[in-house]
């Protein structure tokens, strides 16, 4: 049994996606989707632009999408389908290119609530008001542990539970500092800051979450082809009213990546393929289950040699 991933914030590269879309008409007819559906040449900068300006989570979300369904386009054209697998999932955003794989969402509806919720994200805490930094070696519930101890009235939570041995919290700047601190006590190996401009999943995203249920309200959700393993659950689902709201409570809530890689194991799943930007994912499920075979879809050449064991 296989599932499907999909990358999330950080794994954006200048150029990602270009040579997908010129081996596959399938796949350049995406990031031009994206584009008239932004009104906008989204690709270009993905391809031409400055890595500065596409980190900007308004164009990250949305270009990391396209790139992760441009390469689901191209599989299918290899006859690789997303509705064979057993599961789809994505880290934070990618978890809207899950969706968009699976057929809940189309293409053009995911790119425009990527650019609203990566706008609204960016908007919700002032610069320099919050923060986020990953603890490394500490296990959730100390990870947890933490953050709490380090709130002291402030906001501080565990916001992406990675693997066994990476847990990130978000919150106010100053708690965040504090947490670095408690957590080198407790003995985490590294506890460092991350360099991204919001504290993403904490309660200081609850502005964005707001801004989320009014856009979610107004696009059509279909069931997906493949169960979603949804961040804040770490289950499957396919009701589209329960996707909807575990959509809104994502932008606030911890990402149980850990806890998804481990549902989709126990569920029978042996092989995993990340789809788009990166290998972070790829990396993370090793550590949570080294039994589990993992490979990155990201080129031509990966397509042909995915499309290439699974079709014999």
């Amino acid at each position: 049994m296989r599932a499907f991933v999909f990358p999330g914030q950080g794994a954006q590269t200048i150029g990602m996606g270009k040579a997908l879309a010129e081996a596959y008409p399938a796949a350049k007819a995406v990031f031009d989707e994206v584009n008239d559906a932004l009104n906008e040449d989204l690709s270009g900068l993905i391809w031409d632009g400055d890595i500065e300006t596409l980190t900007l989570t308004r164009n990250a979300q949305p270009a990391l999408m396209a790139t992760s369904l441009a390469a689901v386009r191209a599989l299918a054209t290899e006859g690789v389908h997303i509705h064979d697998a057993s599961f789809v999932a994505g880290h934070s955003l990618g978890e809207y290119s899950a969706l968009a794989a699976a057929g809940a969402f189309s293409v053009a509806d995911t790119a425009r609530l990527l650019r609203i919720r990566g706008t609204a994200m960016q908007e919700a805490v002032p610069v320099g008001v919050g923060a986020m930094a990953a603890l490394l070696g500490l296990g959730f519930d100390d990870a947890q542990a933490v953050a709490e101890e380090a709130a002291q009235g402030e906001v501080c939570q565990a916001a992406n539970d990675n693997d066994p041995s990476q847990v990130v919290v978000s919150g106010h700047k100053a708690a965040v500092e504090r947490a670095l601190v408690i957590a080198k006590e407790k003995g985490a190996k590294r506890a460092v800051l991350l360099p991204v401009s919001a504290p993403f999943h904490c309660a200081l995203m609850s502005p964005a979450a707001q801004v989320m249920a009014d856009a979610l309200a107004d696009v059509t959700i279909a069931e997906p082809t493949v169960p979603v393993v949804a961040n804040v659950l770490a289950a499957g689902v396919t009701d589209p009213a329960e996707i909807r709201k575990l959509l809104i409570a994502q932008v606030t809530a911890s990402v149980r990546w850990r806890e998804s890689v481990g549902y989709m194991a126990a569920n029978g799943v042996t092989e995993v393929f990340e789809v788009g930007a990166g290998k972070a994912l790829s990396g993370m499920i090793k550590r949570i289950d080294r039994d589990l075979a993992t490979a990155a879809i990201a080129t031509p050449d990966d397509v042909a040699a995915v499309a290439t064991a699974i079709n014999t």
